[in-house]
């Protein structure tokens, strides 16, 4: 086969703000991921879907995830519920291409499958991945994860070298997958999905990388909030006419906070978190280049969902934390592992077990509102670089147009020059949902659509200008997304046909998509036992 198509590297970042990154905005050194936006295209209104598994899910096919059995996280709530593991009657990403002559890899987090110890149809390796490492589960320690496999083994023996550092080895396995691909087959173009868990807590860094940031965030949060605005407008990726939205009102002035040192120190670790996966992103870069294969690879790097507000206290954190992932009770050479975000206590090392919190996210999702789990723009919004000199030229550009999670596939099938199959296994997928982005990133003005939200009860829908959003069990709030995209007028009462229109055609959207009504969840949670996420 001679090389006709690109290579095609998908980088995934796990609970990162906006305007985290250099290139966005952000205080965080991140040389290699501004490399790419210097010589690539930056979009302004790319979206999420507000949580891990879902946009995990979305991605990966193409569909919402409510269609694929992912409306929550990869719990199995049947028959109430959603299954949690990714439906048979889809194709991922991997599959499409793997029909169309592509090799693929994945290093990283998964998080699409209910059963994490037994390989089932929803497993990397038998979701058209040829090569697979790192985690089944969606969060844990850096230094202990759990569900670590590489293909169907389990990789143990990995995390028992004591320089082990989970966002290390992703890093590693890809650059390693990289080259024994180039070795044994280079004239076959691969699909690389590198899917960090940083910065995802538990705040977990070197002590190199956090000394970087020692002192960088001692202004506190309501300095650098209007620090960021600053950059992202002179950078133009943000209106200036959109005026900051405010400070949280569960979070205190920056003056009136106690523990200010270990409030910096929280908001330090997340920075090396995301320093750290830079350096792994700069050393696939480089395998990249010296095998003469980066100009003709197509990149794309996005997160997940927006900055996680969600806090540790010390005492209810074994609940919420083991409702969702195991909490290791020793460190590797045998000390206790102390929970929670205890003031005083410095994150960072694998002793600890903290999150940065509600106030640090406010500020990794500048200059929006709201957060990881709700579709306001802070929830939904994300950083999103393409780089692909040979197609799109190196001449940095950067594009307002609105994009979301359903319309990676269709574009990455349309730079490989493969189809979206009609059928998987013999049995019908349903249509893509997303269209190819690969017009609007050669300069080309795409029409107006429609976009749609739904997560835990909180919902969306957009349409040009307008934005209808609310939270769950409140009411539809309406904002002109081209005049106030930090949504800080609502305008629903003005407008009511809007609100109307807008209304019905979400709920056309959410029964066309199998959105389970947030009653029947909330109901089937209150049965079985489940908590709940913070608010």
């Amino acid at each position: 086969m001679t090389r006709n198509r690109p290579n095609i590297v998908l980088i995934l970042a796990d609970d990162m703000g906006f305007s985290d990154i250099g290139c966005y905005g952000g205080e965080i050194q991140t040389p290699h991921l501004d490399r790419l936006a210097q010589h690539g295209i930056r979009l302004t209104q790319f979206y999420n879907t507000a949580r891990c598994t879902p946009s995990r899910a979305s991605l990966l096919t193409g569909l919402h995830p409510h269609q694929v059995g992912i409306g929550i996280l990869n719990f199995d709530d049947r028959p109430d519920g959603y299954p949690g593991n990714l439906s048979e009657n889809c194709v991922t990403i991997a599959e499409a291409l793997s029909a169309a002559g592509y090799a693929t890899y994945m290093s990283g987090k998964w998080h699409l499958a209910s059963n994490m110890d037994t390989p089932n149809g929803a497993w990397p390796t038998r979701r058209g991945f040829d090569r697979f490492f790192g985690t089944l589960e969606g969060a844990g320690s850096f230094y202990q994860p759990r569900t670590l496999y590489r293909d169907e083994q389990l990789a143990e023996a990995d995390a028992l070298d004591p320089e082990f550092f989970y966002t290390d080895a992703i890093s590693d396995n890809a650059v390693r997958f990289v080259e024994e691909h180039h070795a044994a087959h280079a004239d076959q173009p691969f699909f690389l999905y590198l899917a960090y868990t940083a910065p995802h807590w538990p705040l977990h860094a070197h002590e190199a990388d956090i000394a970087t940031y020692r002192g960088r965030f001692d202004a506190g949060w309501d300095q650098l909030r209007e620090e960021r605005l600053e950059r992202l407008v002179a950078a133009g990726l943000i209106d200036p006419s959109w005026p900051l939205s405010g400070r949280d009102e569960r979070v205190p002035a920056w003056k009136d906070v106690d523990h200010k040192s270990w409030q910096a120190r929280r908001m330090e670790v997340y920075a090396a978190q995301v320093d750290r996966m830079d350096q792994g992103i700069g050393k696939v870069l480089r395998a990249l280049e010296c095998l003469g294969e980066l100009d003709d690879t197509l990149i794309i790097f996005l997160s997940d969902n927006g900055g996680c507000a969600e806090e540790m206290p010390p005492e209810s954190v074994k609940e919420f934390v083991t409702s969702f992932v195991p909490l290791p009770e020793l460190t590797r050479d045998g000390q206790p592992v102390v929970p929670g975000n205890v003031p005083g206590l410095a994150p960072g090392p694998e002793s600890t077990y903290q999150s940065y919190g509600r106030a640090w996210a406010n500020l990794s999702n500048t200059p929006f509102r709201e957060y990881k789990h709700w579709v306001h723009e802070g929830g939904i919004a994300t950083p999103f670089i393409v780089h692909w000199p040979a197609r799109l030229g190196t001449q940095p550009r950067i594009d307002h147009q609105p994009f979301q999670l359903v319309d990676v596939l269709p574009t990455l099938l349309d730079a490989a020059g493969a189809s979206y199959p009609d059928e998987r296994a013999g049995h019908p997928v349903p249509p893509c949902e997303g269209v190819s982005m690969l017009p609007a990133l050669e300069g080309a003005n795409t029409t107006t659509r429609t976009l749609f939200w739904e997560h835990e009860g909180n919902a969306a829908i957009r349409r040009g200008r307008w934005k209808l959003v609310r939270k769950y069990g409140k009411p539809w709030e309406l904002y002109d997304i081209e005049q106030d995209r930090t949504e800080l007028t609502d305008l629903a009462d003005a407008h009511p046909s809007v609100v109307r229109e807008l209304a019905a055609d979400y709920e056309a959207w959410a029964k066309r998509c199998g959105v389970i009504p947030r009653e029947r969840i909330l109901e089937l949670y209150r049965r079985r036992g489940r908590g709940l996420p913070p608010e």
